[in-house]
């Protein structure tokens, strides 16, 4: 029996990295040693993996080697600079931040997707789409298999969680903030309320942030591009003309989209459901007579992409119109970083 590959999370102490160790612990068993990095900060920490209690290690070039696949769940800068250090010890790196994904020798990945570009990694690193794509992707590749997709026009709602764990806490704190006030009264001035925005703009609680990301030309946040561009390259599709505007809601946890996506062979209804109920990583709940439907409430703490209010439009019909969520720190990010280092796990064991 070939032995098991060896596997480093770094950034194993944050807000991703936490829920990446209980989602080892959920899936197959097929690492050997398991090795949490961190800053150094936090070396020294005890965390639990696989029920199993693991000491944290400080992020030097040394911490990588004997590592067969590295998972990093770190901000960019930090990728930027280690990504290339753990390859160069000898590790395949899965990287979460944004540092590489729109690299042309870094392959970004789907599983149900995109799987074949594993292989193509001629740095050694492969990257992991953004949440918001991610939240929305695996449906749209299932459908874009039978229908050819052409174009999309896309609404995020995004939880506070995607700011990051001080989104989560700035979040708490307003909602903390306002619990006791009266309901007018919040409606009508939350400034008044909240004085701490945290990593938004505005304040969150009681509200709706009509921005995500950074600024980039032309008025468009960093976030609406990375949704374009990130769809055109996991789909193999420069072409695509894709519109998407994000906006922040006051949820913890689970990305939401509204898609119109326009394809090049007439879809059915009743098709598109089925391609759904049956696409891998997908989960149809879609029962507006009864007014079933995902919402984020529902949506967290599970791994796929739910579907719902599947229908044709009205006035175009080449186009379908749908609403799904995706738990942006599982699928979005700490599932689909598994998934990709699983199936390079299967290399190191053929």
């Amino acid at each position: 029996m070939s032995k098991k590959p060896s596997l480093a999370v770094v950034g194993a102490t944050g807000a991703v990295g936490t829920v990446m160790l209980g989602i080892l612990s959920e899936r197959p068993d097929v690492w050997g040693e398991i090795r949490l990095i961190a800053s150094a900060r936090s070396a020294g920490k005890k965390l639990i993996c696989r029920g199993e209690e693991l000491t944290v290690v400080a992020l030097t070039p040394e911490a990588f080697d004997g590592i067969d696949v590295a998972m990093f769940d770190v901000p960019d800068e930090i990728s930027a600079e280690w990504a290339p250090i753990a390859a160069s010890r000898g590790a395949v790196v899965v990287d979460n931040s944004g540092a590489f994904r729109m690299d042309t020798d870094v392959p970004l990945v789907v599983p149900e997707v995109n799987p074949q570009e594993v292989k193509n990694r001629p740095r050694g690193i492969i990257s992991n789409p953004n949440c918001t794509t991610l939240s929305m992707i695996v449906a749209l590749g299932a459908l874009h298999k039978k229908y050819e997709l052409k174009e999309l026009v896309v609404s995020s709602y995004q939880a506070a969680s995607g700011a990051g764990q001080s989104g989560i806490d700035t979040l708490r704190a307003q909602m903390k903030a306002v619990a006791n006030t009266e309901a007018g009264d919040v409606a009508g001035d939350v400034r008044k309320h909240i004085t701490d925005f945290g990593p938004f703009p505005a304040p969150l609680a009681y509200n709706v942030i009509p921005w995500a990301g950074s600024l980039k030309a032309d008025g468009y946040s960093s976030e609406e591009l990375k949704v374009r561009n990130e769809s055109r390259k996991i789909l193999g599709l420069p072409n695509l003309k894709v519109s998407a505007t994000c906006v922040r809601v006051p949820v913890i946890t689970t990305h939401s989209l509204t898609v119109h996506a326009n394809f090049a062979q007439e879809p059915s209804r009743a098709e598109a459901q089925n391609i759904l109920e049956n696409a891998a990583g997908v989960k149809l709940v879609d029962d507006p007579e009864n007014h079933k439907f995902p919402t984020p409430a529902d949506v967290v703490g599970t791994d796929p992409t739910w579907v719902g209010r599947v229908r044709k439009s009205i006035d175009d019909p080449m186009s379908l119109d749908m609403f799904v969520c995706g738990d942006n720190l599982r699928k979005g990010a700490a599932l689909n970083t598994a998934q990709i280092a699983e199936l390079l796990a299967l290399e190191f064991t053929k």
